[in-house]
């Protein structure tokens, strides 16, 4: 063979593999992420979020503004489904502060104990209704500050009350919504504190009570923990953070290797 037709060959094969790349990247799908500007971006996922859950309704059983509080409470660290199996249990026996001092933190304990964490959860529970005996006469205050003041009650648990019982304009974030917020490109935040701060700049006050419940319906159903495939995500696939989605596509071709 002339040194003509070894380059002709080399020259073949190579013309065959930039097209097989160049037919590769026109089936590739880039989030339009790379396009979208936070707050026009904000605004396309809230409307997809309105439209899946136009009237979500807080994800655990609850009468009134104490027995939320307690649920919110045990949920830390918690399905809000295990948390619905224990409260009729807890509630049955005790749905009031007055009901729930009755109790011993020994009793109480052993009732929650299916939501982990049950030592310092039946303390916290049992210590929290005798403060609302004494100060606010067994009603549970409605404004941040005070709820916060509360044993086992941090900030999420009282944005959580505060906005779903008492209407008042909070967003609770989470380490899933965090999660969420991160993978929608909404924050890069570090920790909770930074993307409740950056979620509030992004939508109005008047939906993020709304907002809150909505992120955590659609992360179960569409955007989970674990096994989540971005391109077939209603949102990751069309606004989903560039970063996220580069590090799911590297990691699929490791698993093909």
């Amino acid at each position: 063979m002339t040194f003509s037709c070894i380059r002709n060959t080399k020259l073949l094969i190579l013309y065959f593999i930039i097209e097989s790349l160049a037919n590769q990247f026109k089936k590739m799908k880039f989030p339009k992420s790379t396009t979208y500007l936070p707050q026009k971006k904000a605004n396309a996922i809230a409307k997809i979020l309105k439209e899946l859950y136009p009237k979500p309704a807080v994800p655990l059983d609850y009468k009134d503004a104490y027995t939320l509080l307690v649920s919110v409470l045990l949920s830390a660290q918690c399905t809000d489904k295990r948390v619905n199996q224990v409260t009729p249990i807890l509630f049955e026996e005790a749905d009031t502060p007055n009901k729930m001092v009755q109790l011993t933190t020994e009793q109480i304990k052993s009732i929650i104990r299916p939501c982990g964490l049950s030592n310092n959860k039946s303390k916290a529970i049992h210590r929290l209704s005798e403060i609302l005996l004494e100060k606010y006469s067994g009603e549970v205050p409605d404004k941040m500050e005070l709820l916060e003041e509360l044993p086992g009650v941090g900030h999420k648990t009282a944005s959580v009350v505060v906005s779903q019982y008492f209407g008042q304009p909070a967003f609770p974030v989470d380490t899933h919504i965090h999660r969420l917020a991160y993978r929608w490109g909404l924050s890069s935040g570090k920790n909770v504190v930074q993307t409740e701060k950056d979620l509030k700049a992004l939508f109005p006050k008047k939906n993020w009570n709304d907002l809150h419940i909505q992120i955590i319906y659609f992360g179960r159903e569409y955007c989970p923990a674990r096994g989540h495939n971005p391109l077939e995500c209603p949102i990751c696939s069309q606004y989903g953070n560039i970063e996220y989605l580069d590090e799911y596509l590297e990691e699929q071709e490791m698993k093909e290797k």
